[in-house]
Order: C-alpha cells, then structure tokens, then sequence
C-alpha cells in the first residue's frame, strides 16, 4: 500500500513512526496545467529517486486551469521523504502538495 501524508510530524508522532520503510509512497503536486510544471515535478522528484515516466501520472482540474501530478515512488527511508517533500514546496508554481 502506498502512503501519503504531510512532512515532518503527523498528530505528534514523527513519519519514521508512521511509515514503514522501504515503502512506496504517493506525492500529490498541484499547480499550472502546462508541461513545465509536470517536468519541474518529475526532475524534484527524480533528484532523490528513480522516478520513471510510468511512475507519473497527470489529471486536469474540472475547468482546465490547474492539474494534479500524482508521482508513485519508492522510497528506502524518511530522510528521501523529507527531501523530496522539501524540494516539491520550492517549486513557484506549486498551489498544494499532499
């Protein structure tokens, strides 16, 4: 099953305590529905990670204006977690991250 959830702490116990590792985790980015944030996502992501093309998938919003990229990954530790959390909130174009 995979995971996802917010970085750092969840209801006061720390991610290594809520998630098992290795694992395979689900990142949620949501931002502009143009190609550049797809592959600003997939190069956050790939920075810490294999993450190949099949790994990705893209869904547009209802009116077309925004999409989410959803990025399945396995990861081998929390410290891979926290990076890749890390490096998707400094992307400009990202409006949520789940």
């Amino acid at each position: 099953m995979a995971h996802s959830c917010d970085c750092g702490t969840t209801n006061g116990k720390p991610l290594d305590e809520l998630v098992e590792f290795p694992c395979d985790y689900i990142f949620k980015a949501f931002g502009p529905n143009n190609e550049t944030f797809v592959d600003r996502v997939r190069a956050a992501v790939g920075a810490t990670v294999f993450a190949p093309l099949d790994a990705i998938k893209v869904r547009p919003s209802s009116k077309g204006e925004y999409q989410c990229v959803t990025v399945v990954v396995r990861l081998q530790n929390v410290e891979q977690l926290k990076t890749i959390y890390h490096d998707l909130q400094q992307l400009a174009e990202l409006k949520y991250l789940l």
